[in-house]
C-alpha cells in the first residue's frame, strides 16, 4: 500500500525543515510519542538507526527507524520496521513564492506480517492512510503555530 499527500504550511522552508529535523518536538504533533534513542550512527543523518517509543493506551509499540537518506532542507527519507510492518517514508520541503513551505510526503507499508493489520490493509486501508496524514496535518499545525506554543511551554515550566 502506498499513499502521498501534501500540505502548504505558513513558515519559511528552512524553518519547517529545522522542526521537522528535531526530534524533541516529535511528541507536539505524533500521538503517543515517548522518545527517540539513538542505537547507531550520528543523530539525524543517513544510515542513523533510532529507536523510536510510543504508548497508545495501555498498549506500548517500538518502531526501529534507518534514516536511508537525509538531505534537508529539501528532502528525507526513512525505513520503519515493527515486528508486525514495515514501511517507507519520503518527504519533501520546497520553497513556495509566498514565503511559505510546500510539505509533500509519501509512506508506502512494504510488509504486514501479523493477522489483524493484514485484515486491516484489505478491509480498511485507508485507516492507514489517515493515521500519516493525521501526523503531518499535526506537524503542520504545530510548526505554524511554534511561537504560542514554545510561549505556553516555557509558562507552563514556570508554575
Amino acid at each position: 500500500m502506498k499513499f502521498s499527500g501534501s500540505l502548504y504550511i505558513n513558515k519559511p522552508y528552512a524553518f519547517v525543515a529545522d522542526m521537522f529535523a528535531d526530534p524533541q518536538y516529535l511528541n507536539k504533533y505524533q500521538d503517543g510519542f515517548v522518545k527517540k534513542e539513538l542505537l547507531e550512527g550520528e543523530a539525524g543523518q543517513t544510515g542513523a538507526v533510532s529507536m523510536m517509543y510510543y504508548n497508545y493506551g495501555k498498549r506500548g509499540m517500538q518502531l526501529k527507524e534507518t534514516i536511508t537518506n537525509n538531505n534537508l532542507p529539501d528532502s528525507f527519507e526513512a525505513f520503519y520496521h515493527h515486528e508486525h510492518m514495515d514501511n517507507t517514508m519520503v518527504c519533501k520541503f520546497m520553497p513556495d513564492e509566498d514565503g511559505g513551505t510546500r510539505f509533500e510526503y509519501e509512506y508506502e507499508y512494504t510488509r504486514v506480517s501479523w493477522i489483524r493489520p493484514k485484515l486491516m490493509t484489505l478491509l480498511f486501508p485507508q485507516a492507514f492512510k489517515k493515521q500519516g496524514d493525521k501526523w503531518m496535518r499535526q506537524f503542520k499545525i504545530f510548526v505554524e503555530e511554534f511561537d504560542e506554543v514554545v510561549k505556553t511551554d516555557v509558562l507552563d515550566t514556570k508554575e
